[in-house]
């Protein structure tokens, strides 16, 4: 692979990274789901190390990390003060599905990489996806304990508010 071939590459791959970032960061907004709400606060936080990763990949080569490919079509906002976990149903499939086509589009392309440290990082990358598709694909089929089970028996009450509260 010609250095300008790997530029490109870790450039598209960095672009569609962040299109699916901004879309988990607006699903988080919208999905007020105690649970399923730190999933997504979690998986932000690893793809946010992801494009650090790419930013510094890109960095090697003098370039910026790219804008956002392609806009995402952003999760709907759910209106009602209890709403039940399949309320979000849709919206956890959906970020499962995106991630998942996210690997099987990069996955031999990331294969075919002959630069060893570049295609490390991108194995690890799209390793992770998987593991957050799966998070949320587990939500979507409607398990709540997906970072981990409750250690009492107290009922699950509350959500998260779609802003942090401000003075």
């Amino acid at each position: 692979m010609h250095k300008d071939e790997l530029r490109q590459l870790l450039i598209d791959c960095a672009a569609e990274r962040l299109a699916i970032l901004q879309r988990h960061e607006a699903a988080a907004r919208v999905v007020s789901h105690y649970d399923f709400n730190n999933t997504y606060q979690y998986v932000i936080a690893r793809e946010e190390t992801h494009l650090q990763w790419l930013q510094n990949a890109l960095a090697e080569f003098s370039v910026a990390l790219p804008a956002a490919a392609t806009a995402l079509p952003a999760a709907e906002a759910l209106k009602g003060k209890k709403l039940l976990p399949s309320a979000f149903t849709s919206i956890l499939d959906d970020d499962a599905r995106t991630l998942r086509e996210f690997v099987e589009r990069w996955r031999p392309r990331v294969e075919a990489m002959t630069h060893a440290r570049h295609r490390t990082m991108l194995d690890v990358v799209l390793g992770e996806s998987l593991e957050h598709a799966h998070l949320f694909a587990q939500g979507a089929a409607g398990d709540e304990d997906l970072l981990g089970r409750r250690t009492s028996l107290a009922e699950r009450v509350g959500g998260v508010l779609p802003h942090r509260w401000m003075e």
